[in-house]
């Protein structure tokens, strides 16, 4: 007897079929995430630091501006990583396969689907 998230998800995969993704397209979302994480772990760390020191200075105007500054560095850093992760989603093997061909300089090898 199958239980009730078992029966869910089976009639998810009959609506909208889990799409699998190359082993080109993992790498380049491997890349996004390291690339992403690093950016935002730079962002932090530099604006954390000035929070520090003007919190030092006593200047809480300061404080308060810089904090706004990085909740809109980090809410943009997100939406630009989930938005290339989307772009690399969407792509399909041939596609894929098209850019990679254009980069190397030669023809693609798969036919049009």
């Amino acid at each position: 007897m199958k239980s009730a998230y078992e029966l869910a998800m089976e009639r998810l995969e009959k609506k909208e079929p889990t799409k699998k993704l190359t082993n080109t397209q993992k790498e380049k979302i491997a890349e996004i995430n390291s690339l992403y994480g690093s950016k935002i772990a730079e962002k932090e760390t530099f604006l954390q630091g000035e929070i520090v020191k003007e919190t030092a200075k006593g200047d809480l105007g300061a404080v308060a501006q810089l904090q706004d500054q990085l909740a809109r560095e980090l809410r943009r850093l997100h939406v630009e990583w989930e938005e290339k992760k989307a772009a690399v989603h969407g792509e399909t093997a041939y596609e894929s396969d098209i850019k990679r061909a254009e980069s190397e300089g030669r023809a693609p090898t798969k036919e049009l689907p």
